[in-house]
């Protein structure tokens, strides 16, 4: 259960969740509501056939995404360049809001996870950071 971020440029964000046992968990998620941005893109990583991949390894510097696990689980790394948190995600009702200039790293994938993301704008290979030394130069003025 992740009560508390610590690094910069993130959040935490609860969808709402109805157990509607034995028939499932509905969870839903709103934008603009439960998700702070408009939604304009989303995409899900499944089938992780290596105990060792490494996703994310990258920061963006305008979009907005949320990350939630909704199968399985994962390790999120985050890393505002002063700060650093490492979050079990596990819960599919709970997301964790990956703002701008906010270096991000997924690794110990079970077998069974799936990964969703919700992003506030559609893909721009320019927006990316994916060299951390790079990143450290916009987050890190003297």
């Amino acid at each position: 259960m992740i009560n508390q971020i610590k690094v910069n440029n993130s959040g935490i964000v609860n969808l709402q969740h109805y157990d509607d046992s034995p028939d499932g968990v509905l969870v839903i998620g709103e934008s603009l509501r439960s998700v702070p941005f408009e939604i304009k893109r989303i995409y899900y990583i499944t089938n992780f056939g290596d105990s060792v991949a490494i996703r994310g390894k990258h920061a963006h510097k305008e979009l907005e995404q949320i990350i939630f696990c909704i199968h399985g689980s994962f390790l999120l790394h985050l890393d505002d360049g002063i700060n650093k948190q490492d979050i079990i995600m596990d819960d599919p009702s709970v997301g964790i809001k990956l703002g701008n200039f906010l270096w991000h790293t997924m690794t110990k994938f079970s077998i069974d996870c799936v990964i969703l993301v919700v992003a506030s704008d559609y893909y721009s290979e320019s927006d990316y950071i994916r060299d951390y030394k790079e990143f450290l130069k916009y987050v890190i003025r003297d």
